[in-house]
């Protein structure tokens, strides 16, 4: 398994089109191997971060990717932006009761059943549900989510956005979450799926990844 991370320059037009279309920056990712054989397999994840003025691409895949056509299109002609890395090491030494601060943007959804009894899938749309949605997950995660002495959540959702696009002749309408907080690691085998497999729906457009950092010593914050 890889984590993989590429840079795009914001000064680039087809930087800019990726970014506003999930549709076509899944395309771009899954152009990163050359049989396209991980399409449909759940094994390629990939998350959008805003830094700065920049975007940040992250995927998790199971074998290297090649960033040149992105580099190309979206990158610096001068620079290589793309870190490719190794995932392994990190999954191997996953332990219970050990913490880290985490990302994930994700599509929270919940069914409802109309008044002719028809259920349909909705995305939740306030903070405090799309927390509730994801501290519900705990044991799908293998994690815990720490408090902090006050009795506050170390969970925190970060954004919050209605994404529609086009795919084919329809529109697509999801409602995306980012988090960031602090977790424990209860069931190590359990996070490493979810870090490999994602967590939630919409994980071709961008949903699901779940990335770890250090445990910061005042607790959750800053880039994950």
């Amino acid at each position: 398994m890889y984590l993989s991370r590429f840079t795009m320059n914001p000064q680039r037009r087809a930087s800019r089109e990726l970014v506003a279309n999930p549709q076509a920056l899944h395309a771009a990712v899954m152009a990163c191997w050359p049989d396209r054989g991980h399409d449909g397999d759940g094994r390629v994840l990939w998350r959008l971060d805003r830094v700065g003025h920049n975007h940040e691409l992250y995927v998790v895949s199971r074998d290297a990717p090649s960033f040149d056509h992105l580099r190309e299109q979206a990158g610096w002609s001068a620079e290589d932006t793309g870190v490719v890395r190794d995932y392994r090491p990190l999954l191997d030494r996953l332990e219970a009761g050990q913490r880290y601060r985490f990302r994930l943007t994700a599509n929270p959804t919940h069914v409802v059943t109309d008044p002719q009894g028809r259920k349909r899938r909705l995305g939740h749309v306030t903070a405090a549900y799309q927390r509730a949605w994801l501290e519900d997950r705990c044991d799908r995660l293998g994690v815990s989510f720490p408090r902090l002495e006050s009795g506050e959540p170390t969970v925190v959702v970060t954004g919050r956005e209605k994404v529609t696009f086009r795919r084919g002749r329809g529109r697509v309408t999801l409602q995306r979450a980012t988090y960031d907080g602090l977790l424990e690691v209860t069931d190590p085998g359990a996070l490493r799926s979810v870090l490999c497999e994602g967590l939630g729906r919409a994980k071709a457009y961008g949903c699901g990844l779940v990335t770890l950092a250090p445990a910061a010593p005042a607790g959750p914050g800053g880039d994950a």
